[in-house]
């Protein structure tokens, strides 16, 4: 298992991305009766981090921020050289995520040129269950790879070694105690990802409920996939990033799906869906919203399922 993985008994709930009422989250908030304090995560917003103002007016409860991305930057300041060996490893990390995706675009780019090709639909299955092994070989293989990298450096890199850091994380765990639910944003997902596993901000997390959207609900399940089918820059083939901490498992989370997807290509919808199968791949479009309860999900609402036939399962319920 993964290191990050948890197990969670209690609510845990992904929501699309929010609007600048945030209805969505406001209601989920209402009918899971927290009377407060929330605690916040927005590190996503990076330097926008303490404009939450929006958010707490909306919520319309007490809401302590951790302002996990302003304690890394202090961090920073203290530990020079844990932030220069921490800076050395993003560097490999995004070296090793550019020769997977490389070694992706070849296999994808086979695939869909034998897809075309005229012959028997048995072979054409059997080529394709090739292919998927093939992705589904390279996404495991690259976990791995960023998994042994991040363990390496934690274990050269204790915790009892960097005193800012060891303090900061008694803070934080200190103010969760006091906080009947967590919010964790979207934004840019690595940014949440490593603040989170930074800070530790499960490690005390009980029972109680957790709400994530986009990129803080990405996080929340085994496997953070990026996807666009028409990027603004870069390629457009799904690739994995990173493990998450798995308190959502058997999912594979698509905020803004309907926006980023071209639903009509039966051919790469189905080839996504193999190579991410047993996990169901779920649409996370505004005013979505899945539910797990003690790690097994129990409802999806305003979501869509991508099948392994290249269909959209609009209709897709646990």
């Amino acid at each position: 298992m993964n290191t990050d993985e948890r197990q969670h008994e209690g609510s845990v709930i992904l929501l699309g991305p929010q609007s600048w009422h945030y209805a969505d989250v406001t209601r989920t908030i209402n009918e899971l009766d927290i009377d407060g304090p929330i605690a916040l995560v927005t590190a996503g917003w990076q330097e926008n981090e303490s404009d939450d103002s929006g958010l707490q007016k909306a919520l319309d409860r007490p809401t302590i921020n951790l302002s996990l991305h302003a304690r890394s930057e202090g961090v920073a300041d203290a530990e020079a050289d844990f932030v220069a060996a921490w800076t050395l490893r993003q560097k490999h990390l995004r070296r090793l995520q550019e020769f997977y995706r490389i070694r992706l675009q070849s296999i994808d780019k086979a695939a869909g040129s034998i897809a075309v090709r005229h012959a028997s639909s048995e072979l054409l299955e059997e080529q394709l269950e090739i292919s998927v092994s093939q992705l589904r070989h390279l996404d495991a293989d690259h976990l791995q790879r960023c998994a042994t990298i991040r363990e390496r450096f934690d274990n050269d890199w204790p915790i009892s070694s960097l005193p800012s850091l060891e303090s900061q994380r008694e803070e934080v765990a200190e103010e969760l105690q006091a906080c009947k639910a967590l919010i964790i944003t979207g934004g840019h997902v690595v940014a949440v990802l490593n603040r989170l596993r930074l800070f530790d901000v499960f490690a005390t997390w009980d029972d109680r409920p957790i709400i994530g959207w986009s990129a803080g609900a990405m996080v929340l399940t085994e496997r953070i996939v990026l996807f666009h089918d028409s990027p603004p820059f870069g390629t457009n083939l799904a690739q994995v990033l990173d493990t998450g901490f798995g308190l959502c498992p058997d999912l594979v989370a698509l905020p803004d799906m309907s926006r980023r997807v071209h639903l009509d290509q039966k051919g790469p919808i189905g080839r996504f869906s193999r190579r991410m199968a047993p996990a169901h791949c779920l649409a996370l479009d505004p005013g979505s919203r899945i539910r797990f309860e003690d790690g097994k999900m129990t409802a999806v609402e305003e979501s869509a399922r991508l099948d392994e036939d290249g269909q959209v399962n609009w209709g897709w319920t646990p």
